[in-house]
């Protein structure tokens, strides 16, 4: 059966996250197919469930505590945010079953296609240095060069896959402000528009990450 793609729009966080979890359960009961969700948020802060005290510190706006994994990041309106709701049971074209992590790297990989589209040339993943930290991590995600153009946080229920990647298209200068994005200073943030100087059609750019998120992740 063939992925199903659904737009909602620009979503509040909590109601993106009630309805996630609906079709959470409704695929556990074969009442749904997988389905790929894209959308974006108002101004929002979440916090995963690595969270630190102080990655938080000048911001004003929401913040709200989510299943995910990873830590304090930022959505809203400027970004793309892709919710994969699909059955990690199943093997997939890119994908073994119940690998979590796989479904990770597909997610970075398929939106380093999509930006090469564009004349980007990112990785997926990166050695970075926490704030507050003296050595390099493994950091998730898909980076330029030195910066960070997206970020991801997965989590699962009964092998069900939920959350998802949050993409930076276009420049907002209070983004990411007064917190420290996935440990990060909010400097290492950057965007697609800021890159290449102009703002990118989202919906070609999601097209885009269509074509190659069925490559990956449709059932074999």
């Amino acid at each position: 059966m063939s992925l199903i793609f659904e737009d909602w729009g620009l979503i509040a966080y909590p109601e993106a996250a009630k309805k996630q979890l609906k079709y959470v359960d409704e695929l556990v009961a074969s009442q749904r197919r997988d389905t790929i969700i894209f959308c974006s948020h108002p101004p929002t802060i979440t916090k995963g469930r690595a969270t630190k005290e102080d990655d938080i510190f000048n911001w004003q706006g929401e913040v709200l505590e989510v299943s995910r994994g990873g830590r304090a990041t930022y959505h809203g309106p400027s970004q793309l945010v892709i919710y994969p709701i699909i059955d990690l049971n199943i093997e997939r074209k890119n994908l073994k079953a119940k690998d979590l992590h796989g479904l990770m790297r597909a997610l970075e990989e398929t939106t380093c296609l999509a930006l090469k589209e564009f004349g980007i040339k990112t990785g997926g993943r990166a050695k970075a240095v926490p704030v507050g930290e003296d050595e390099e991590v493994d950091a998730t995600g898909v980076w330029y060069e030195n910066k960070k153009l997206a970020s991801i946080g997965i989590a699962v229920r009964k092998w069900i896959s939920y959350h998802g990647i949050a993409i930076n298209l276009e420049h907002d200068p209070n983004a990411f402000k007064g917190l420290n994005p996935c440990g990060f200073q909010s400097e290492t943030m950057t965007d697609v528009e800021s890159i290449l100087g102009y703002a990118v059609s989202r919906e070609q750019f999601s097209e885009f990450m269509k074509l190659r998120l069925k490559d990956y992740l449709e059932p074999k």
